[in-house]
């Protein structure tokens, strides 16, 4: 299993043909989602330590408000203070998760993740690191928010970019220091993703208890392609299990 500070391109061959192949069979794209985050969990490790090399890996899609089904609409719903003024409006949403705490084998028991709204620029300034995401995944925010059809095509070919997060502590685009960070030893934030055909955004995001280095994140642009080809079957889809 390889060192994610030091992730080869034997490594990335090795892992870019298992995600492929972690559609076949399923039902659904968070069944998907969930072989994919645990894969990764469980593969990648830390050499000084010989543990688990992430403290926390998740799986985000955004996703229509409308439909979503009533458990993570109020959850949005409490996070707006209020019902969103359009069905249409975008969720970030929590497909899948991994990590050192058993109740984050499970979305469900996200307390603050499950669904985030995404209803205008603006609102999205309250969730730096949903921001930087987009942002450093090379997308305009109202491109997330309202995708055009006419350039999504486009997009969902050519966008397979990196988010990286070099030095986790402190740093004001990763919030809860003092009850993430600090205790669970985080050091940086790597995420990689794209853009779907039917214009929504998928992304995986690792918070490793390693310094990654930027070299090596780049070589996470590759998985992004690997993660897309194993959740597209259900794009437009069957979504949850």
């Amino acid at each position: 299993m390889p060192d994610i500070a030091d992730f080869s391109l034997k490594g990335m061959v090795e892992f870019s043909a298992a995600l492929r192949s972690m559609g076949s069979g399923a039902v659904s794209m968070e069944e998907v989602a969930d072989k994919i985050v645990h894969y990764l969990y469980d593969h990648f490790i830390d050499k000084e330590t010989g543990g688990k090399a992430c403290a926390l890996i998740r799986l985000f899609k955004t996703h229509p408000y409308g439909e979503l089904d009533e458990d993570l609409q109020k959850f949005a719903q409490n996070v707006l203070n209020a019902p969103p003024e359009s069905p249409a409006m975008k969720c970030l949403v929590l497909l899948a998760s991994a990590g050192t705490l058993p109740e984050w084998h499970s979305r469900k028991n996200s307390r603050g993740h499950k669904a985030i709204p995404l209803p205008s620029e603006h609102f999205i300034e309250a969730f730096p690191m949903v921001r930087q995401l987009i942002q450093q995944l090379g997308l305009e925010i109202n491109t997330v928010l309202r995708p055009d059809p006419a350039v999504v095509m486009d997009m969902a070919q050519t966008t397979y970019n990196v988010f990286l997060i070099p030095d986790a502590v402190g740093s004001k685009y990763v919030p809860a220091q003092d009850d993430f960070v600090i205790p669970f030893g985080v050091r940086s934030v790597l995420g990689f993703g794209g853009i779907l055909p039917s214009g929504n955004l998928f992304a995986v995001i690792m918070f490793t208890k390693v310094l990654v280095p930027k070299q090596t994140a780049d070589m996470f642009r590759s998985l992004s392609l690997s993660v897309k080809v194993a959740i597209l079957p259900f794009d437009g889809k069957v979504i949850f299990i």
